[in-house]
């Protein structure tokens, strides 16, 4: 277990230190009106400086060390760089940190999702993304009673912490699912786990779903059953409104890109609890898919939204088959699209709304945070961009365009493939870089400026961060290094913020 604290010298002027060097470059990202909490405040971004380039006006700022919680310190163990005053312990580590019952803690740890803990601390259910054998290490043991699959080695641990942010226990929480991305917190304190696949090498059983996991009653967590009424596709991540029970879903695909779904409960299902996803039947509710429509004209991708912003009207298309037997037969590919080269007019669905690489989703702010980590026009997009944040108004029925990461060459100062999000207690949003060069904790303020919260120095510092989400008391800050697997609780002076003057 290792307990870090970075300190420094008062941080140089703008441009004076590598950590101020990198926030200057970065491109911002804000506009339009947003909730209390939100990305980009209507007026809040007057002052800042246009941008030109190929792909239009993209909004920049100029940042110095008054923004965010200054620059970062490099971490002399070579895990983790911070800002002055922060600290991390780890937590857990792949290969390393031991398994209740036997074993070790397994690989490539994802998305998280932290819950109050009896007694003080948080209990974290931390998804691991294991794939196809000979792509990892360490998988998760099949405990029995809590094993789906036991062709496939993928699932989730549920990790205690005390209150100062030391490891408790580590134990497997669900086995035998596939590529466990990301997923979502529910109201009533559970962890929505989803299989960013669809027919892993090596499964006995049919693949792409979510399951249910509690953090706090393991009987609850006995004879997993994947949701089907939720779908069947690669899944990324889920996020729950509170009021109506219904789930927003990100797919994280290609070939044709992905979609953006939403699942309505039937009302005889509400209120929603624990286990009771899992016990509807497989046809329960209504998936549909979001089209998006900018003043009545459809928008077949959200790619091509430059302006932070930006708001398309939304409505939602019936999915026609949401548990397909094949992937020939995918959810996505029953909506009209090009893919193979040969483009489809005529699907049952229709006409819909793609994005390449939907990813991280979590709900605040009276609406659905989504995000969108890429786009190239080389992977059939129309307009390139290095990541978007994407706000869904559930009551306005709209989907805003947060912020927008231009597409650069510097991988290592801007920030790039935005991935697991979460909202911020402290104002505006924390995400994980999983792009090229250097990756980061990338945190946006309420007024939608954006800074280096944290920087991964593990090897080259190339590997993915993933799965930040806050404790309860909002006094840390838990995040994940996927390869080698980390988990982290991140401490510090958290309400000093700054701002831009």
């Amino acid at each position: 277990m290792t307990d870090t604290t970075t300190d420094a010298p008062t941080p140089a002027a703008d441009g004076g230190d590598e950590g101020s060097r990198g926030l200057t470059r970065r491109g911002l990202l804000g506009g339009g009106a947003a909730s209390a909490l939100g990305l980009a405040m209507a007026g809040s971004l007057g002052g800042l400086a246009r941008a030109g380039g190929a792909e239009g006006a993209v909004t920049t700022v100029k940042h110095g060390s008054g923004v965010g919680y200054g620059p970062l310190v490099t971490d002399p163990a070579g895990l983790l760089s911070l800002p002055k005053r922060f600290r991390y312990t780890v937590v857990a580590e792949s290969g390393v940190t031991t398994l209740e019952g036997g074993g070790v803690s397994p690989d490539n740890y994802d998305g998280t999702a932290a819950f109050p803990r009896t007694g003080g601390g948080s209990v974290l259910v931390a998804n691991h993304e294991i794939r196809a054998p000979g792509s990892y290490q360490h998988g998760v043991p099949h405990v029995a009673g809590v094993t789906y699959d036991p062709g496939v080695e993928g699932g989730t641990t549920t990790i205690e912490v005390d209150g100062e942010g030391r490891r408790v226990r580590e134990y497997v929480s669900l086995a035998g699912s596939s590529t466990n991305c990301a997923g979502g917190r529910t109201p009533w304190n559970t962890w929505l786990t989803c299989e960013e696949t669809f027919e892993p090498v090596g499964a006995t059983k049919p693949h792409g779903y979510v399951f249910e996991v509690d953090p706090y009653d393991q009987t609850a967590n006995q004879d997993p059953t994947p949701i089907v009424a939720l779908g069947r596709f690669e899944h990324e991540a889920v996020a729950v409104d509170p009021d109506t029970g219904q789930i927003y879903e990100t797919e994280d695909a290609n070939d044709p890109h992905g979609l953006l779904y939403r699942w309505t409960p039937p009302s005889d299902a509400l209120p929603l609890g624990t286990g009771s996803l899992g016990a509807l039947a497989a046809d329960a509710g209504v998936l549909e898919a979001m089209q998006a429509f900018d003043h009545g004209t459809w928008v077949p991708d959200l790619c091509v939204a430059t302006k932070p912003g930006t708001t398309y009207d939304v409505r939602w298309r019936p999915v026609p088959n949401r548990n397909p037997a094949t992937l020939a037969e995918v959810v996505r590919k029953q909506f009209n699209g090009t893919w193979g080269g040969t483009s489809y007019t005529d699907r049952p669905g229709g006409n819909i709304t793609r994005s390449r690489k939907l990813e991280g989703a979590w709900w605040g702010d009276g609406g659905a945070y989504v995000v969108a980590s890429f786009a190239r026009t080389g992977d059939g997009s129309a307009v390139q961009h290095d990541g978007q944040v994407w706000f869904v108004d559930p009551l306005e029925d709209t989907i805003t365009l947060k912020l927008r990461f231009a597409y650069t060459t510097d991988q290592d100062g801007d920030p790039d493939g935005p991935d697991n999000i979460t909202v911020s207690p402290y104002g505006g949003v924390i995400l994980a870089e999983d792009g090229e060069g250097r990756q980061h904790l990338v945190g946006a303020t309420a007024q939608g400026v954006t800074y280096f919260l944290a920087r991964n120095e593990v090897g080259d510092g190339s590997g993915e961060m993933a799965g930040p989400t806050y404790s309860a008391d909002k006094s840390t800050l838990f995040a994940n290094l996927f390869h080698p697997g980390h988990v982290y609780a991140i401490t510090g002076p958290w309400h000093r913020i700054g701002t831009v003057g």
